[in-house]
């Protein structure tokens, strides 16, 4: 019977399980206690001898996948996959695919949660009130402003309506755009020096690959807009998080609101934590009841259809010259 084990978080509960032992899988799961992200050394110790894992946030070095001969598939619940080598991945023929098109909106949801929530001083606001101070501000209109969305795709797509819907003016770069979507909603497509030097709020939706590691460093910094804002719940990897201090401290940006960040959980050392004008949260942007249910349901998928000699092509993010992969070697 293959084996599947499930280490990402909150995985207790969801339809993968149904799914997989429908499929004639056996199913694990990570004990509660343990924190791959937090234990990156007990991956190995944990994913030994399963076929196959639902994996979470934690990293899949080359390291590690050499240590796991029986693994076949990490099946990402999620869109990201910078954790996994995926040279490495190829080189031992083990798939790696994620779950596309489940999470777009909750991950939109929580850019404009950031974005309000910098915009109406939401943090300050409510630490005021509840010390008994009653300290009122004038805060710029989000209605007539200008956001700048870095990456057009699904996401970038579902915060660029959602923008359209607060009246603001909706610049976006993208090196690929879907032609048929930018007409549709009259989005100004500009390069990402246009978009840094004309936006009021710039949102990241890009993954992270070597040529968009600390795209926003102190260089673009530079050229975004006096007073502007950042919100970024794409990846932290895409921002130099000592620049973006630094542009903070100096008060050349407005604020910031960041869902994701260079090491996570966020070390409570770290500067931004101290920093009045950040809004943070804790990597929840792809996480809503939906997206949950759906992600999970489609990892499950992902390693059935494999498994059952099926190529799911939209979810699969490598092995691109082997298009005859097996599940047995």
């Amino acid at each position: 019977m293959p084996r599947v084990i499930c280490t990402a978080k909150m995985c207790e509960f969801g339809p993968h399980f149904e799914i997989l032992q429908a499929a004639g899988f056996e199913v694990d799961t990570v004990p509660t206690e343990v924190d791959l992200r937090k234990e990156p050394h007990r991956v190995v110790e944990q994913v030994q001898g399963y076929d196959a894992v639902l994996a979470g946030a934690e990293i899949y070095s080359r390291e590690v996948l050499a240590q796991l001969p029986d693994l076949r598939i990490v099946s990402r619940y999620g869109v990201g996959f910078d954790a996994v080598d995926l040279a490495a991945a190829d080189d031992l023929d083990i798939a790696v695919t994620i779950t596309p098109g489940v999470n777009h909106h909750s991950v939109a949801e929580q850019a404009f949660a950031l974005l309000m929530g910098v915009a109406r001083l939401t943090r300050s606001q409510d630490q005021a009130v509840r010390r008994g101070e009653w300290e009122r501000a004038l805060t710029p209109r989000v209605w007539g402003s200008t956001i700048g969305i870095v990456g057009l795709g699904r996401i970038g797509q579902a915060v660029a309506t959602r923008a359209i819907g607060m009246g603001m003016k909706v610049l976006a770069y993208d090196p690929f755009p879907n032609k048929q979507f930018v007409d549709s909603h009259a989005i100004t497509m500009v390069s990402i020096d246009e978009l840094l030097s004309q936006s009021d709020y710039v949102t990241l939706h890009l993954p992270v690959t070597p040529e968009t590691v600390d795209l926003i460093n102190k260089d673009s910094l530079a050229k975004m807009k006096q007073g502007s804002v950042l919100i970024n719940t794409a990846r932290g990897g895409l921002v130099d998080e000592d620049a973006l201090i630094e542009a903070l401290q100096s008060g050349h940006l407005r604020a910031a609101g960041l869902d994701v960040f260079k090491k996570e959980p966020l070390p409570v050392e770290s500067p931004l934590i101290k920093l009045d004008n950040v809004l943070l949260s804790c990597h929840i942007g792809g996480l809503d009841q939906e997206s949950h249910r759906d992600a999970y349901a489609m990892a499950a998928h992902n390693i059935v259809k494999l498994y059952q000699g099926e190529w799911p092509e939209e979810c699969v993010v490598n092995l691109k010259q082997t298009p005859d992969w097996k599940w047995t070697r």
